[in-house]
């Protein structure tokens, strides 16, 4: 993304190109547009307390999984099979982990890699054919919708596993650690979040995350919704706003982008994400999980980390428990 600076420089440009000096008139600045969907201060909802159901722990997956293209008769798999096609649920804007590749036209990025090899256990052309898999540009907010609704097989969208959200959707075993951080830009005097409470500082998350509710319980800090996470980063840029805050394996790509950025502060929370499937469909949920077992068995997962995320070190070890 340019910077505000650019901007500032195509009006002088054009000022200089005018045909007739005009008397001048003292006019105030106008504020920066804002994305749409931006709601500041954000209404923020936190969930109620509830017990402990193991959020973390995924259904059992099956002994073995079937030949690519040879599914159980009435299984899920085997109508996914049938389509010819595989629908995710993803993003195209988060840097590394699920993004529109410039050079070649095509998402990359951590995420993408796990969707490649879900479509290749399915699909015997699953690894060389891109018409196996069906990608769906989603925002946060709708990654429990569009799975309620049938619209897409599974959502690979950096989702945290919750007790909430298993009472809406299932998931899949965890796939990725993250911790939820702030970038702010380069040189400010922001080191912790109650550094932006103190002065009654806005921070920005998506709508519908965890995050969002996170930084809303901290004293002091206005929190500020968007549709997504670019939508965030633009208004950090433009001054609107003192940080963004979500998990640390999306603020690296965006810093990645805008080197006048950078990621401070402890961790506000440590989280698992897992692959969001409809309820119902367990069947899928043991597929998945047999998929991503043998990932992690033959070091495909770890590799894929350090190939995206390596700049946070070494993934932390994932979960094995299941409940099942």
């Amino acid at each position: 993304m340019k910077r505000l600076g650019a901007l500032l420089l195509v009006l002088t440009l054009a000022a200089c190109g005018s045909p007739a000096a005009l008397p001048e008139v003292d006019h105030p600045s106008a504020a920066a547009p804002r994305p749409p969907g931006v709601s500041d201060p954000a209404v923020v909802t936190s969930p109620p307390p509830q017990a402990d159901c193991f959020p973390e722990a995924s259904y059992r997956p099956v002994s073995t999984l079937p030949a690519p293209g040879r599914m159980p008769p009435g299984s899920t798999m085997a109508a996914i099979v049938k389509r010819g096609r595989l629908i995710i649920g993803t993003d195209q804007n988060a840097n590394l982990l699920s993004y529109l590749d410039p050079t070649t036209g095509d998402l990359a990025g951590f995420e993408i890699d796990m969707a490649r090899w879900i479509a290749a256990a399915l699909f015997p052309d699953g690894r060389t054919n891109p018409n196996r898999i069906q990608f769906r540009h989603i925002t946060t907010a709708d990654r429990i919708p569009v799975l309620q609704r049938g619209e897409v097989d599974m959502v690979i969208r950096t989702m945290t596993m919750n007790c909430a959200r298993w009472k809406q959707i299932d998931f899949s075993s965890g796939y990725l650690w993250a911790s939820q951080k702030l970038l702010v830009n380069r040189g400010s005097d922001i080191t912790t979040i109650f550094d932006i409470g103190k002065r009654g500082g806005k921070i920005c998350a998506t709508s519908g995350s965890t995050s969002i509710v996170k930084i809303a319980a901290v004293p002091g800090v206005v929190p500020v919704s968007a549709n997504l996470t670019v939508d965030c980063m633009l208004m950090l840029q433009q001054g609107q706003i003192d940080a963004v805050s979500t998990n640390d394996t999306i603020l690296l790509g965006l810093a990645a982008q805008d080197p006048g950025t950078e990621i401070v502060g402890e961790p506000l929370s440590s989280e698992l994400s897992g692959i969001g499937i409809q309820k119902g469909h367990v069947d899928l949920v043991r597929f998945v999980n047999k998929v991503l077992e043998g990932l992690r068995a033959d070091g495909s997962l770890v590799n894929a980390y350090r190939n995206w995320l390596g700049a946070l070190g070494e993934p932390p070890a994932l979960p094995s428990d299941y409940r099942d």
